[in-house]
């Protein structure tokens, strides 16, 4: 992890030094600045994101972002009533589609996932995922991206209870990586422009 803590961006504002570099600047500073960290809430919008940091797993976040828009139109808008509904046919389909990443597992995850879900009361994967949200002031504000950790044992204990109700690729990085995403958690370093918005 890097020692550097905010960075300025282009515009003058300092932001965490993730995706700074120029050919992923625009792309990750939108994000930053509207959508990481940021509290979401809905079983269908958190079904997405368990969906993406999934996909994401060995590869670059950069390239699930630039194809967020391919895996809704090919996941039915991450709708988990649609998606568990899936049959080998769309399994087919997913797997010819060149706007996502056409990885055989993770495919056959998120249709799980979404069946998985689906298994839940209106609302319970929201409420289930939100119960590990730690206490805001329960660690130090990171002021490096070396002080922002990997695991937790809240995101150990989230992954736990997921993979206990069925769900698939998401071990404890990945179930931290949608806290961070989802804003459970408030990763953004001290100093950062958007720290105190979110």
């Amino acid at each position: 992890m890097s020692e550097r803590g905010v960075v300025p961006g282009p515009d003058g504002l300092a932001r965490c030094p993730w995706g700074l570099e120029a050919e992923t600047m625009a792309d990750y500073r939108v994000y930053h600045d509207t959508e990481w960290g940021r509290p979401v809430h809905g079983d269908d919008s958190l079904y997405e994101r368990i969906c993406l940091e999934a996909f994401q797993s060995g590869l670059s976040w950069l390239t699930i972002l630039r194809r967020r828009e391919g895996f809704r139109a090919a996941f039915a808008g991450f709708s988990i009533e649609k998606v568990a509904e899936f049959t080998e046919a769309d399994e087919a389909r997913l797997l010819a589609d060149p706007g996502i990443i056409r990885n055989r597992a993770k495919i056959a995850a998120t249709i799980a996932n979404a069946r998985a879900a689906r298994e839940l009361a209106p609302g319970e994967l929201d409420e289930l995922i939100w119960s590990y949200a730690p206490a805001p002031d329960g660690r130090p504000v990171p002021r490096t991206a070396a002080d922002v950790p990997a695991i937790t044992p809240e995101s150990t204990a989230l992954s736990r209870d997921l993979k206990k109700r069925g769900f698939r690729f998401v071990g404890p990085t990945t179930a931290y990586a949608l806290m961070q995403a989802c804003g459970l958690v408030n990763d953004h370093l001290a100093g950062c422009h958007i720290r105190e918005a979110v």
